[in-house]
């Protein structure tokens, strides 16, 4: 049997013994998540498609054909909306912080609805992982000046980061409400809830490592400290939306990605996130696995069992994410390691992704070269 979604303070039932039985399909099950009633457990992963060509990163009428291509979806969760100029990390990614954005949003979401689907905008902010290129020449700004040693999609192509500018206590403020904004255009723009990009090497994580945070104030030094700015932000939305439609996407795991490194603090740091996200009740955590070699460092326990360890630590809705099939969702359903998977690439060139899983129609190969490049090819 599939693990039922567990009541607020308990913890899921875990089947780790239990062989699912030949030919069940747990992902294609229903769900209830924050009152949305969910056809199947099947979500649309947040993936940056950069198809715009409006120059004031305004989703265009492709982006709106694109979401209701993919509306059999359970959840629909845009790829990382900016919440505002400064939050820019790429030349043709998509923001919600005026008023063309919103109205944009709109003809998104309304033709989304249109077609039966539910969707969710993911909020973001790249922090140091942008450059002067796409900042009208200011440097980047990030908890310290910290280089996060990646690339970043400029105008002129992949770019090395700079050393970025360190925020201080009044310019996180306005960040924080920057987001809290954000929601509120999310909101208005007809979105059915909001996903908080805290994954991957963004400002979130760059909070969250202190690999990266050598702030010594209360954004920083301490586990606690690091991870104030994460809920200061949730509380910003939930002063807008219900906690009940807001979702958090982590990945604890990250690892050996230009600066990001795992320290003996990484794990303690996510598992009071965790911990503290029992009290703050999100719609759900998105939670993505390991994707790349973590032996011999402070994570090596968590190599396959990224969900298996968490699971535990979080009494409400998990969302597995991170290079999973048909068959790995099924079985990460059925043994309770997740009430729902999320899936990327097998998106972009199979939008009717779920009638393929239901009727076991092989998958159509997706085209890399076409990714990033604007316009529907791909």
């Amino acid at each position: 049997m599939i693990s039922s979604k567990p009541l607020a303070g308990e913890a899921p039932t875990l089947r780790t013994t239990e062989d699912r039985p030949s030919g069940s399909h747990p992902v294609l099950g229903t769900f209830e998540l924050g009152g949305l009633k969910l056809p199947n457990r099947v979500v649309m992963s947040a993936m940056a498609r950069a198809q715009t060509t409006s120059s004031n990163h305004a989703p265009i009428p492709l982006d709106a054909e694109y979401y209701a291509q993919r509306a059999s979806a359970g959840l629909i969760i845009t790829g990382g909306i900016y919440i505002s100029p400064q939050a820019t990390g790429a030349p043709n990614d998509l923001g919600i912080y005026n008023e063309e954005h919103v109205n944009g949003w709109r003809y998104v979401t309304d033709t989304v609805h249109a077609k039966g689907g539910r969707i969710f905008a993911q909020l973001g902010h790249s922090g140091g992982v942008s450059h002067p290129d796409l900042q009208g020449g200011n440097l980047p700004v990030a908890p310290s000046a910290v280089n996060p040693g990646s690339k970043v999609f400029t105008p002129s192509g992949f770019t090395d980061t700079v050393t970025p500018r360190e925020l201080t206590r009044g310019e996180i403020r306005d960040i924080i409400e920057d987001y809290r904004h954000a929601a509120e255009n999310a909101k208005d723009a007809g979105f059915d809830g909001v996903e908080l990009h805290g994954a991957n090497i963004y400002l979130i994580p760059q909070f969250l490592s202190d690999a990266l945070n050598h702030r010594t104030d209360e954004y920083g030094g301490s586990l606690e400290g690091r991870t104030r700015f994460l809920f200061e932000v949730l509380d910003a939305i939930a002063s807008v939306w219900n906690r009940g439609r807001i979702g958090v996407k982590l990945s604890p795991s990250l690892h050996g990605v230009g600066a990001f490194h795992a320290t003996e603090n990484l794990l303690p740091t996510y598992e009071l996130v965790f911990h503290r996200l029992n009290d703050f009740r999100p719609a759900y955590i998105h939670l993505a696995r390991t994707i790349n070699d973590v032996s011999g460092i402070p994570l090596a326990s968590l190599r396959y069992r990224v969900l298996q360890h968490f699971r535990p630590r979080f009494s409400g809705t998990m969302i597995g994410n991170g290079g999973f099939d048909l068959d790995a969702a099924n079985d990460a359903i059925w043994h309770g390691d997740a009430d729902l998977v999320s899936f990327a690439k097998p998106f972009i060139s199979n939008p009717d992704l779920v009638d393929r899983f239901a009727r076991g129609r092989e998958l159509t190969p997706i085209d890399p070269k076409s990714h990033y490049q604007c316009g529907a090819l791909g």
